[in-house]
């Protein structure tokens, strides 16, 4: 794509879905470069509340941290962001951009305070699947591709992606409410805590975990 081509797609997108886009674009691109620190642009409640970092609740919506292992689930975010995104701005809410703006403004409100509360420290994942749900709702009917060419209704989509990993049980219910003794966990799925076959202890599951399920702060981040 020559320069002026990608200058003339950006400058195309709709204003709030290319706000959103470029911070998605920046903040990690800067967390990954060392100019910002990610632990400074996570949502942690302590430092929201008692130091006054009242920027984290917006870094941590527009931040993810780019590395080998999370790289392609951060491309797979920013092509749902600007693919549904820009699909309602651009779609539903054409012309009124007041509207969009008052949906984002209260699906962000909403996970700040789901983040606060059981320790989600970044906002990225579920606010991309809040706007990608809304769009499935409202083109229910509409025939979109998935994976390997799998054609379903738009109304399954969030379940396709999200589902699985909502089966089990989320992190801080753990936290709450610790094992008392062995057993199964989610659906027949067996406890992490259990050893498995292979001789291994499991060590690394947590990094394959879905959305909006809560992680402890990654080293190297404080």
């Amino acid at each position: 794509m020559a320069p002026n081509e990608l200058a003339e797609w950006y400058w195309n997108v709709p204003r709030l879905s290319r706000y959103w886009f470029t911070g998605s674009v920046v903040l990690p691109l800067l967390g990954r470069i060392g100019l910002l620190s990610p632990y400074s642009m996570i949502l942690v409640w302590e430092k929201l509340a008692y130091s006054f970092h009242i920027w984290r609740p917006i870094t941590a919506l527009l931040y993810y941290p780019i590395s080998p292992q999370t790289g392609f689930h951060y491309l797979i975010n920013l092509y749902f962001l600007y693919s549904y995104s820009t699909a309602l701005e651009s779609g539903q809410f054409a012309g009124n951009p007041a509207e969009y703006a008052f949906l984002l403004l209260f699906c962000w409100i909403c996970l700040v305070a789901l983040g606060c509360a059981v320790g989600l420290y970044l906002l990225m994942d579920p606010m991309v699947l809040a706007v990608l749900y809304i769009w499935c709702q409202l083109n229910r009917d509409t025939i979109v591709q998935f994976w390997f060419g799998m054609q379903f209704k738009a109304m399954y989509l969030p379940w396709d992606l999200g589902g699985r990993q909502l089966i089990g049980a989320p992190e801080f219910l753990y936290r709450l409410l610790p094992r008392q003794r062995g057993g199964v966990s989610g659906f027949g799925v067996p406890p992490s805590n259990r050893r498995r076959e292979d001789g291994t202890d499991g060590a690394g599951d947590d990094e394959r975990r879905g959305w909006l399920v809560s992680e402890p702060v990654p080293r190297g981040w404080t």
